[in-house]
C-alpha cells in the first residue's frame, strides 16, 4: 500500500483481519511510517474499535512516526468520525478553487457531548483557513475560541469544488451533519 497516495475514505484496510492490521501496525510503528500507521488506526476506528485502543494507537504513532503522519488523522479520539465520513461522503462536486472543511471544536464544558464540529468553505486549504480562524482573521468565534484541529479526512474528496457548489454542500453538510445529533455550528 501507498498510504500517501490513498485516502482514508477508500479504506485500504477494510478486508484485512485484525491481527494483520496489528501487525501491519508495528510494522509501521518499527518503520516510523506514520501514513500505514495511520490506515491501521482509521480502520479501527470505522469498525468502531474502544476509544482506549484508539487513543493508545494514537499516542504510539505520535511517539514513533510524527514526522509523516498524513494530516487527515485525527489528534484525538471523536467517537462520531466514522459518521462524519458517511455523511460527508453522501455529496460530490465538479471542479473549482474553493474548499469544504471541518473543524474539531471543544465543548468539554458543555453537556455530556465533549465535541462539536464547524462546518466552512474557503479558497484557502482547510489548514489554513484553520490557521486564520484561530489568528482572528476573518473569523468564526466558536473556532477563534473552541477550535482544536481541521477533520480533514471526511472532506477530502470536498477540496477544489466550484464556489457555488461548495456554497450548497457547506450548507447541507452542516444540515445533515445536524440531522445525525451532531452539534454543528457553521455552515451558512
Amino acid at each position: 500500500m501507498t498510504a500517501g497516495s490513498v485516502s482514508p475514505a477508500q479504506r485500504p484496510l477494510r478486508l484485512r483481519t485484525r491481527a494483520d492490521i496489528d501487525a501491519m501496525f508495528d510494522a509501521a510503528l518499527a518503520a516510523a511510517d506514520g501514513g500505514t500507521g495511520a490506515h491501521c488506526i482509521h480502520e479501527l476506528w470505522m469498525r468502531a474499535e474502544l476509544q482506549f485502543t484508539i487513543e493508545a494507537w494514537l499516542e504510539r504513532l505520535w511517539q514513533h512516526a510524527a514526522a509523516s503522519i498524513p494530516e487527515w488523522l485525527p489528534m484525538r479520539y471523536v467517537h462520531w468520525l466514522p459518521l462524519a465520513y458517511q455523511v460527508a461522503g453522501r455529496f460530490q462536486a465538479p471542479g473549482g478553487r474553493s474548499n469544504i472543511y471541518l473543524v474539531l471544536l471543544d465543548y468539554s464544558d458543555r453537556g455530556d457531548e465533549p465535541h462539536g464540529v464547524y462546518v466552512g468553505m474557503s479558497r484557502y486549504a482547510p489548514a489554513m483557513r484553520f490557521d486564520q480562524h484561530k489568528a482572528g482573521i476573518r473569523a468564526a468565534g466558536c473556532v477563534l475560541k473552541r477550535g482544536l484541529e481541521v477533520l480533514t479526512g471526511p472532506t477530502l474528496h470536498l477540496q477544489h469544488i466550484s464556489r457555488a457548489q461548495a456554497a450548497q454542500i457547506e450548507e447541507r453538510l452542516a444540515e445533515a451533519l445536524r440531522a445525525e445529533g451532531l452539534y454543528v455550528q457553521g455552515g451558512h
